[in-house]
């Protein structure tokens, strides 16, 4: 009886490399300079906004335990 072959799937993918044109696309468009100073600005907000964010937590972070020590105003009364 007769063999029938199945197909690969996505044989197209395989077979894709013959096919290469030697035709190049064409070179990206140079940014402008209000995108260029559109991407600084934006780099330098997010970087100033960690460095604050740091700057503002850093209290909180730190491991102050005196004031733990004190008896808090409401306890002091009873």
């Amino acid at each position: 009886m007769f063999r029938r072959r199945e197909p690969v799937p996505f044989a197209f993918l395989a077979e894709a490399d013959g096919f290469r044109s030697n035709v190049a696309p064409p070179p990206p468009e140079r940014s402008s300079f209000g995108q260029l100073a559109g991407r600084w600005l934006l780099g330098l907000t997010l970087v100033a906004a960690l460095v604050g964010s740091l700057v503002i937590g850093m209290p909180a972070l730190s491991a102050d335990h005196s004031v733990q020590d004190q008896p808090s105003q409401a306890s002091r009364g009873r």
